[in-house]
């Protein structure tokens, strides 16, 4: 099975841009697709971007354009550059993992990181 660990959260300002990073490890993480998702108190997950071993990508209409996700499988590491953040961006941020695209795409994913905390001051 495969560990996943976030990292890169924080405190930014409406209008600034933040880089997130999700080390991978513990399998052959090669062949894993891998997402992100955010999660605010009282709503629904939401998926943001999914990205294959290929550089294939999903992204959510709500993020695309101001998100950008990215894989480097040297390092098993999967980044989310984010830019413009909002002050409606404010959440946990969460990798995933799954063999599955359509599990990935879903948040329905068998490995999660422990999550990161983002926050977007107005």
């Amino acid at each position: 099975q495969v560990q996943l660990v976030e990292s890169g959260g924080g405190l930014v300002q409406a209008g600034d841009s933040l880089r997130l990073s999700c080390a991978a490890s513990g399998g052959t993480e090669s062949k894993y697709y891998i997402g992100w998702f955010r999660q605010t108190p009282g709503k629904e997950r939401q998926s943001l971007a999914v990205i294959a071993w290929n550089g294939g990508t999903y992204y959510d209409v709500a993020v695309k354009g101001r998100f950008t996700v990215s894989r480097d499988n040297r390092k098993n590491t999967v980044d989310l550059q984010m830019s413009s953040l909002e002050p409606e961006d404010t959440a946990v941020y969460y990798c995933a993992a799954d063999t599955s695209w359509s599990q990935a795409i879903s948040g329905s994913c068998d490995y999660w990181g422990q999550g990161t905390q983002v926050t977007v001051s107005s």
